[in-house]
């Protein structure tokens, strides 16, 4: 198994779908460059051509979308998923953070059995949107125990939601927010979804972070937000569950982006000691120098194996000895 290489990336074992928007994302990112990248992690700006490749190379609607609410090849595939998350990660954390979100919000609605909301959220993702996943609260972080935001029944069977969620990324732009809360009377747990759009939708900030500036991780309040069973996605037990696995899967992927930034990072610095003489000699001459880049070439190789091994099969990064790529 190769390190991950976007300049020879195999796609040999892929399906023609996966493969295309695979090269489409290497493609978008080598246009970009690395000093662009840079630039826009240092302004910490939102990145509107990043969701605009999102659109139209349809990555999210591709690889994140049941077969069945898309349009036709499209499949929810761990296993590419992760993928997909080192390869973005392998260019910036930001570009991958919203990749985990939407699938951290599209969970609990692939989860549930409201095939209105999973029409809705194919049509989003065929659209390009993105998602978000609702569930830390300032004072409680994921202590879901102590969740404030209740849901309080109306005489109509209507609902009225009310409460803050805080450190929720696309909390800007998302199609669809799935939102963790409780009902006001019962207590019972509920998973449900609203849209930034609506004017009971208060984004009240974008939090500051320094390791995903560009992306948004913002606070929002409903006010009074109107729903009805129809944006209910899971109460009670199926509920609590769709919290848990939500987190199991989306966090999964956090290993995988690790690994992508291990790698991108492997090749700076070889780069950079492969350019630098010291007494005559090149740095990667001094033979702990080179122990040093064995280890960690065979510690990350480590980290992907062990990731992997929880997917149930390799990624596809399989190729030839690598050369350094351009960023």
């Amino acid at each position: 198994m190769a390190f991950l290489n976007p300049k020879q990336l195999d796609l040999s074992g892929m399906d023609e779908q996966t493969a295309a928007v695979m090269k489409n994302t290497v493609d978008f990112f080598e246009r970009m460059g690395i000093s662009k990248i840079k630039e826009e992690d240092e302004r910490g700006d939102w990145y509107p051509a990043y969701t605009s490749f999102i659109r139209d190379s349809g990555a999210y609607a591709t690889f994140l979308t049941p077969e069945v609410y898309g349009d036709g090849t499209s499949r929810f595939d761990l296993a590419r998923a992760c993928n997909y998350s080192e390869l973005t990660a392998f260019y910036g954390l930001s570009y991958q953070y919203a990749y985990q979100v939407s699938l951290l919000g599209l969970s609990p609605i692939w989860m549930s059995a409201n095939e209105d909301v999973k029409k809705r959220a194919g049509k989003a993702l065929r659209d390009g949107g993105i998602f978000a996943f609702g569930m830390s609260e300032k004072e409680h972080g994921a202590d879901l125990y102590a969740n404030e935001m209740t849901l309080e029944p109306q005489s109509d069977g209507t609902y009225l939601v009310n409460g803050a969620k805080y450190y929720i990324g696309n909390a800007n732009e998302a199609a669809l927010v799935s939102v963790f809360g409780r009902m006001k009377d019962t207590g019972d747990f509920v998973f449900f979804v609203v849209e930034p759009d609506h004017p009971s939708y208060e984004l009240n900030k974008k939090i500051h972070t320094s390791g995903v500036r560009p992306a948004y991780v913002g606070e929002f309040t409903l006010k009074n937000y109107p729903i009805t069973d129809a944006d209910i996605l899971s109460t009670g037990k199926e509920a609590w569950d769709a919290s848990l696995s939500t987190v199991n899967i989306g966090k999964f992927q956090l290993g995988f982006a690790s690994a992508g930034i291990c790698q991108h990072a492997f090749y700076e610095s070889l780069s950079h000691a492969a350019n630098r003489e010291l007494y005559g000699m090149k740095v990667t001459d001094f033979s702990h120098v080179q122990d040093l880049f064995i280890e960690n070439y065979c510690r990350i190789h480590g980290m992907r194996m062990f990731a992997t091994r929880a997917v149930g099969r390799l990624p596809p990064f399989i190729g030839r000895r690598p050369t350094l790529p351009a960023v």
